[in-house]
């Protein structure tokens, strides 16, 4: 009789962001007949669009936990946080606890080695020290980073550059830190096609359109965004995100855009970029976080710098121009997916990992 690994994944918030859609395809995609699993969450986000909502659909347990929040808040984190993490576990017993991003992460590997849980893996798509925030901000979560990371057994990286620059702050010995790679089934999105995604997005067929999919934080770089396409006469922009813009399943609307654009001036891995190069739409993105990984540039999409409006304008302008090269990008770019940034791969990996001692 086989027993199953017991898993409680852990996640800030259930809002559709990174780490979310990160949990929703592994677990989703692990052979139950191997696993126990529950998925726990904070109350931001919790809705009908949500993570949980989502996996509880899904036949997965999901629970709410009343005072895991995003917003940094060390009394209320350290005292009512951290208890509430720690009566989970001591209830659950997993044998594996899984972290993903960064306040679960540090709270909750201490809550998990107080709890003597024997594995705890902690999955993060992007340093928060590497985020736009003060000096201080960024000197508070490097120190937290490294403390916490003595709780953690193995961090996991979605981006190579990420895991180099952890060794060099010294934050883990680089036998506990690994890379790796988001991925996605190319040939199971459901995209519509380019003249229902543009109809339900309000386009005419005929319209050229510029677009991104994000949430409005301060790291996605919206603004440099709305900078580099405000001169344009001749196409349409749109951002799909929070706020009214928000749409559930963005993705099956890329066929809509003619050109996507990740503005970030901080990332780990974006889903979306993998998304959009699976709809075969040419992508123009910042050199951050694993862009660099994934896009060689003019091939199978284009790389430019961060914070550069302009930098950002001149590549749209050559991609409007030249159709031969969108063209190019576009199925480079669907044939990198298929090739390198696959989800069966991606999901070996982690069940590789699952039974290591």
């Amino acid at each position: 009789m086989n027993i199953k690994k017991k898993i409680l994944f852990l996640v800030t918030q259930s809002e559709f962001g990174g780490a979310q859609r990160f949990i929703y395809r592994l677990v989703t995609n692990l052979d139950l007949n191997r696993y126990e699993i529950s998925i726990a969450a904070g109350p931001e986000g919790n809705d009908a669009n949500g993570l949980l909502f989502n996996l509880q659909k899904e036949g997965f347990r999901t629970i709410v936990l009343k005072f895991l929040r995003r917003d940094v808040n060390p009394l209320f984190d350290f005292c009512l946080g951290l208890i509430e993490i720690y009566r989970l576990i001591r209830k659950e017993k997993p044998d594996i606890l899984f972290l993903c991003s960064s306040k679960a992460g540090a709270m909750g590997s201490l809550a998990g080695r107080l709890a003597k849980v024997p594995k705890i893996i902690y999955r993060l798509g992007g340093w928060t020290f590497n985020d736009p925030h003060s000096f201080l901000f960024k000197i508070y979560y490097k120190f937290i980073e490294k403390t916490s990371a003595h709780w953690k057994d193995i961090i996991i990286n979605n981006a190579e550059s990420d895991r180099q620059q952890a060794i060099k702050l010294g934050i883990k010995p680089k036998e506990k830190i690994i890379t790796i790679y988001n991925g996605i089934d190319a040939d199971k999105l459901e995209f519509l096609s380019k003249e229902e995604a543009k109809k339900f997005l309000q386009f005419k067929n005929s319209d050229f359109v510029v677009g991104t999919i994000a949430n409005n934080y301060p790291a996605k770089g919206i603004k440099y965004f709305n900078k580099a396409t405000k001169g344009f006469k001749n196409i349409k922009t749109i951002i799909i995100g929070s706020g009214n813009r928000y749409i559930p399943d963005a993705f099956k609307y890329l066929k809509a855009f003619d050109i996507f654009v990740l503005s970030s001036v901080k990332e780990g891995f974006p889903w979306t970029v993998l998304e959009a190069m699976a709809a075969e739409v040419p992508v123009i993105a910042t050199k951050v976080g694993a862009m660099p990984e994934i896009i060689e540039n003019n091939k199978n999409g284009i790389l430019v710098e961060p914070r550069n409006s302009k930098a950002l304008a001149e590549a749209i302008e050559n991609l409007i121009n030249d159709k031969n090269l969108r063209d190019r990008i576009a199925e480079q770019g669907r044939k990198t997916v298929v090739e390198k940034f696959n989800l069966s791969s991606m999901v070996k990996k982690y069940e590789d990992l699952f039974f290591i001692n």
